[in-house]
């Protein structure tokens, strides 16, 4: 694919505009990228103090007793958001809803275990064993291609 960047003050927004022959896969890959909204900011609460959390750092987010919360290697932090919001501002192909009520980074998973008949157990980075739902188990296993 070849590009070209003009900087033009006449445009205080960016264009870009796509010369092709026909629609491939690739030109597919170029529009979905562009028109994807830019992820959203995940504020956490803790001690009466407001934190931006950084999504790399995050190991899961769970919802448990009408709260939301995001844990981190730094601790856990409450969410005002509620768990599909949440999900819906973080990459999709690094948190993976697992369940009802919880999401995990997979980049913080350190193993997955399948000898559960019908679910999946996940070793997180930060100790923590989470359980796949057997709802979610086919996603999980498209996911790590088994």
């Amino acid at each position: 694919m070849k590009y070209e960047i003009q900087i033009d003050r006449a445009y205080p927004e960016p264009k870009v505009v796509i010369y092709t022959a026909g629609v491939t896969g690739e030109v597919s890959g170029l529009i979905r990228y562009l028109s994807e909204e830019p992820l959203g900011v995940i504020t956490g609460f803790r001690e009466e103090r407001a934190y931006i959390l950084e999504p790399g750092e995050i190991v899961r987010i769970f919802a448990g007793g009408g709260k939301v919360t995001a844990v981190t290697g730094k601790g856990e932090y409450g969410l005002r958001l509620r768990l599909y919001q949440v999900e819906e501002r973080l990459d999709k192909d690094t948190f993976v809803r697992i369940s009802n009520s919880e999401i995990v980074n997979l980049k913080k998973a350190l193993s997955f275990d399948l000898s559960f008949s019908g679910t999946i157990s996940i070793r997180l980075c930060d100790g923590t064993t989470s359980y796949v739902s057997r709802r979610y188990v086919p996603k999980i296993k498209k996911i790590l291609g088994i």
